[in-house]
């Protein structure tokens, strides 16, 4: 595979997605033992317009485990020359002169690929409105793999927040390139899977229902992939409360879930899953969190050390 930007979900084929876990793998034996030096000469720059905890940290570990250095502008909106009223295609132009590769996050969705039409280094999505977050998507799927021993043949609930949450919508996506899979989408009215994501399904002959009982649900399927409700994405603050709180897995919920179901959440978590659920080792999610340090590793390598192999 040739990765020249990671924008979207939709550029990763089957294929891709055999070749970017293999080598997370990798990556997770080298941070297993401390750190590899192979992106020792290379710079990340990370440019968050909005808040983040895991996957800017990520992103900068991931960098610093592989021997490289990392400049940051975090809330970049008010610290960089944003607030100056600069354009991403100029603040762009300056940071590559800086680093080998920048990983952007922005409130407003197609803002990774206007920055990757200007760029000379490569573009990381690392959360684009409330479209696209593909690397969160590369590494829940990798997560499923490494948990359930497959990325075939698995029912998932996606619960919640679908409609404004980048997050299940990009694995939504990325389920196209897998087999057998069955989605079922759990969701009050408002805030439903859009419509594109439903025809990207359709197109691809993944199986998936629509419900909005999650006790109903919990007992069918492989993954519960809860999601908060994404509060700063809501046009107003009646339409967030009308469906804050709806769906909690809590411990007597919990009981329908299968011995060999994961539970799994992109966080932050406000209130979705309980905290007694942490230590059933069905509780995936900060072994999820943990697993975007090895995709981002693998994805930052095969960005800027690997293509002439691959």
């Amino acid at each position: 595979m040739q990765l020249k930007h990671v924008l979207e979900v939709d550029q990763f084929r089957r294929s891709d997605l055999d070749h970017i876990f293999a080598h997370a793998l990798t990556m997770r034996a080298i941070a297993k033992h401390g750190t590899d030096n192979r992106l020792h000469d290379k710079i990340l720059a990370t440019l968050f317009y909005e808040p983040s905890t895991r996957t800017r940290l990520s992103f900068e570990s991931a960098m610093q485990r592989l021997g490289g250095q990392v400049i940051s502008s975090e809330m970049a909106a008010e610290t960089s020359s944003a607030a100056k009223g600069e354009t991403i295609q100029d603040t762009v132009r300056i940071v590559e002169s800086y680093s080998d590769v920048i990983a952007i996050r922005h409130p407003d969705a197609g803002t990774s690929a206007a920055a990757a039409g200007v760029a000379s280094v490569p573009i990381l999505n690392a959360g684009d409105g409330a479209r696209e977050h593909p690397t969160q998507a590369l590494l829940d799927l990798f997560t499923i793999g490494d948990e359930l021993g497959r990325i075939d043949d698995f029912a998932i609930a996606l619960v919640g927040d679908l409609r404004y949450g980048r997050a299940p919508r990009s694995l939504a996506k990325l389920l196209t390139q897998v087999n057998g899979c069955r989605i079922i989408m759990v969701t009050p009215p408002g805030i439903e899977m859009a419509q594109d994501v439903l025809d990207a399904l359709i197109a691809s002959d993944v199986a998936f229902e629509l419900e909005s009982d999650l006790s109903a649900v919990v007992g069918r399927v492989d993954v519960v992939y809860m999601t908060r409700v994404q509060k700063e994405r809501f046009p107003s603050e009646e339409e967030y409360s009308a469906v804050q709180g709806r769906y909690q897995l809590d411990p007597a919920l919990l009981e329908g879930l299968r011995d060999d179901a994961i539970i799994m959440h992109p966080l932050p978590r406000v209130g979705e899953i309980h905290p007694g659920i942490d230590a059933d080792p069905r509780a995936a999610y900060f072994r999820q969190a943990r697993n975007g340090v090895f995709v981002r590793m693998a994805l930052l390598d095969l960005l800027l050390n690997n293509q002439s192999q691959d």
